[in-house]
């Protein structure tokens, strides 16, 4: 299996595909091709939390602001995983998850195969297509041994931060706001653990186990898919009522 997720929208995601087709008989997966145009952090948060639900695959991930220009191309092997992207930390945080921590990642460079015939504005089908096929061709245990793979020495590591928590207080940060208008920070869901409210940046909200708990247009703090504290309106729009958006600090007293 090879899956791909991008911000490509349509059709760019066809022609990766069709690259794919041309090299390898390997079911293809899309993932995603909508995420935020150019946002590398939200798309990396979003392949954390999807890509650990596959059975082993290579997963071809392209959000790629630095297209065209010396940024390098990664092959990172994750446990039964492998997955190519570009190198601006976009499939780290993935790659751990799916190796887990302490089983740690092994990170590789990949040369671009021939850098006259590329464009410099799509290498989602010119660079990373063909090396996500090589990869699932040779095998996820031993792609290291193409010609044009070789351990990376340095390479971008994203990293999403702790919160930092003070008894009753936890000062975070909003990781992302997803499609329906959910705010989600990197506080850990426990901190709600026992409460029917919270108090966020300086205001009162319930705490509830289900949007619906609420009634309609009413806001709350949950405990999201993802097990972090989330913050959200029944049939509403988070962002909008907690005035909030990603990247911005969030701070929740029990």
């Amino acid at each position: 299996m090879i899956t791909l997720a991008s911000d490509f929208g349509s059709p760019y995601p066809a022609a990766m595909k069709g690259v794919l087709l041309g090299r390898t008989d390997a079911r293809l997966v899309d993932v995603a091709h909508d995420f935020p145009r150019q946002n590398v952090r939200a798309a990396a948060f979003w392949l954390r939390e999807v890509l650990t639900y596959f059975p082993a695959a290579v997963h071809l991930a392209v959000v790629d602001p630095g297209v065209g220009t010396e940024r390098a191309a990664l092959a990172i092997r994750a446990g039964d995983h492998a997955l190519v992207a570009p190198d601006n930390g976009l499939a780290l945080p993935a790659a751990r998850a799916l190796a887990g921590e302490e089983a740690g990642v092994e990170v590789f460079d990949v040369a671009y195969a021939d850098r006259d015939t590329e464009s410099t504005t799509f290498h989602g089908r010119d660079v990373f297509a063909p090396a996500a096929a090589d990869v699932h061709e040779a095998g996820v245990d031993s792609f290291e041994r193409l010609d044009r793979i070789s351990p990376a020495d340095e390479f971008v590591d994203l990293r999403f931060p702790d919160p930092d928590r003070d008894g009753a207080v936890a000062v975070g940060e909003v990781l992302v706001v997803d499609g329906f208008g959910n705010v989600v920070t990197n506080v850990p869901g426990e901190f709600l653990a026992d409460r029917e409210s919270v108090i966020v940046n300086g205001e009162p909200a319930p705490v509830a186990r289900a949007y619906a708990e609420r009634a309609a247009g009413e806001r709350l703090v949950t405990v999201g898919s993802h097990g972090n504290v989330e913050l959200a309106v029944n049939r509403g729009r988070g962002e909008e009522a907690f005035g909030l958006s990603a990247g911005e600090r969030v701070r929740v007293e029990r």
